[in-house]
């Protein structure tokens, strides 16, 4: 008796997973969109967007013929304050435009390399289903266009990059950008969407170094960049360039990572993500603080602004934020709400820490000796990167400084008294109270490995500034109070 009420629910339960089984791919089948077959309705042209701006939404639009037309640039933008770098883009832009599709769309692209160009060039959109994601039929010499089709299949969020060889040198010199496949009926409304993609980057120049830097293969081929940034370059999503919402706005991010190598750990200092879709796809996992983007690949995070203020975009593993680039702010305008959050903060902390190695006091080096200033006024130009990518995060862009945390550089009484002592806190740093204009600051202030050269100019342009003395600081000062 007993073996056969075993037997009786052994039967059962096959009988009940064989239905779920049944079930679940009769529902696959029955979400799946039939993309292939579905007809197109009229001929539209693609609205193509730079970062961080992102098109109009699909909407509740048929499928339609898309003519996408796309140039390839080969400029000179700036990577850093001070640092040029030749970029290849698609558009004029890193990321290359944000291209807006739907599921069903027939795309016809034209692809046009600019007869200024230097290199032929292709496209791989990873939302294409066929050789090489189009590579194979978009190879363009400078001069000419050339246009293939092919029907959007899938749903979700695609990298599309430069795909001619070497082709790390080609994304890695910034040929990469998103396009954006809707499902049937667009993506449920939002009030803010913006476009984000980080990429990093490999210089002859060690980070911060001067001028036109060409792009060293070496160093992508070992995976040591010297930048990791957000949309091209440093501080294009800082400042006035910053995204923007009001509280109680619903936030879109389209993030991607061009890589050629990096992973991104994706998060936002101070918001917590209602809803990721995981790699760009449809699967959505919610109430998450850092999502996984790899390179190559991208996903969609969706939150609420709920209280007003600053919020830093950061790359978590965070030497890469601070001391490499991959840093932005979405600034929060609006009532607060203090019970959520008591409005108890100090704003504008995360900011850029710089290149510069630091080390507890006592234990500083001299870095290598520079490029060398001719003459006052290019020491204090000089001296302005140094402190850009360096002192900025703690003393600010105004040399204010932040209250209760770092002292005011501007119009400071400690410092204007005693150039030798700025200077030796600077070489070995410092731990302990010090008073700024009546105020005490109790803190530590790591020793700086930076030259005899790089300090004299940093100090001359601190002292240059902000209502300060103007006091030049020489290297030869600089080298005297390192012995």
């Amino acid at each position: 008796m007993k073996q056969t009420c075993i037997l009786k629910k052994t039967f059962l339960f096959a009988f009940l997973a064989a239905g779920f089984a049944y079930s679940c791919q009769n529902a696959d089948k029955k979400t799946d969109t039939p993309s292939v077959e579905m007809k197109t309705t009229g001929k539209i042209t693609a609205e193509l967007t730079s970062p961080p701006l992102v098109p109009e939404p699909v909407g509740e639009r048929p499928p339609a013929k898309l003519t996408v037309s796309m140039e390839i640039l080969e400029k000179e933008g700036e990577m850093a304050d001070g640092v040029k770098y030749m970029y290849w883009t698609f558009g004029g832009t890193v990321p290359g435009s944000f291209i807006r599709t739907r599921v069903g769309d027939e795309v016809e692209f034209h692809l046009k390399n600019h007869p200024d160009n230097k290199l032929p060039h292709n496209i791989d959109l990873h939302a294409v289903t066929g050789p090489g994601g189009g590579a194979a039929s978009s190879f363009v010499a400078p001069g000419h266009e050339v246009t293939f089709s092919f029907k959007v299949l899938n749903p979700g969020l695609y990298v599309y990059h430069c795909a001619t060889a070497p082709v790390a040198m080609h994304i890695a010199n910034g040929m990469y950008g998103l396009i954006l496949v809707e499902p049937e009926g667009g993506l449920p409304a939002v009030d803010r969407e913006y476009y984000v993609m980080q990429g990093d980057f490999y210089t002859k120049g060690k980070n911060g170094e001067q001028g036109l830097q060409a792009f060293d293969m070496q160093k992508a081929i070992d995976e040591h960049p010297d930048y990791i940034v957000f949309n091209g370059n440093i501080g294009a999503l800082t400042g006035n360039k910053a995204i923007t919402a009001n509280v109680g706005e619903t936030v879109r991010l389209y993030i991607g990572n061009g890589g050629p190598n990096m992973l991104s750990s994706f998060h936002i200092i101070g918001e917590i993500f209602d809803k990721v879709y995981v790699e760009g796809g449809q699967l959505i996992n919610r109430n998450v603080q850092t999502t996984l983007i790899p390179a190559g690949g991208a996903a969609i995070v969706e939150f609420k602004a709920e209280v007003p203020g600053t919020y830093t975009l950061v790359d978590h593993s965070l030497t890469r934020a601070f001391n490499k680039g991959a840093l932005g702010l979405l600034t929060v305008t609006g009532d607060g709400n203090k019970t959520i959050y008591s409005g108890k903060q100090t704003e504008g902390i995360y900011q850029p820490e710089g290149s510069t190695v630091q080390v507890m006091p006592g234990s500083g080096n001299a870095a290598d000796e520079g490029p060398k200033a001719a003459n006052l006024s290019e020491r204090v130009k000089m001296g302005k990167t140094v402190y850009a990518r360096t002192c900025i995060a703690c003393h600010q862009e105004n040399g204010k400084g932040i209250p209760n945390a770092f002292p005011p550089l501007a119009g400071s009484d400690f410092l204007n008294a005693d150039v030798n002592r700025a200077i030796d806190i600077i070489l070995h740093g410092k731990t302990g109270k010090i008073t700024v204009n009546g105020k005490d600051f109790d803190g530590v202030m790591p020793a700086q490995i930076l030259s005899d050269e790089e300090i004299a100019n940093v100090l001359s342009y601190v002292y240059d500034n902000w209502g300060n003395k103007k006091q030049e600081v020489t290297p030869a000062m600089v080298s005297q109070k390192r012995k």
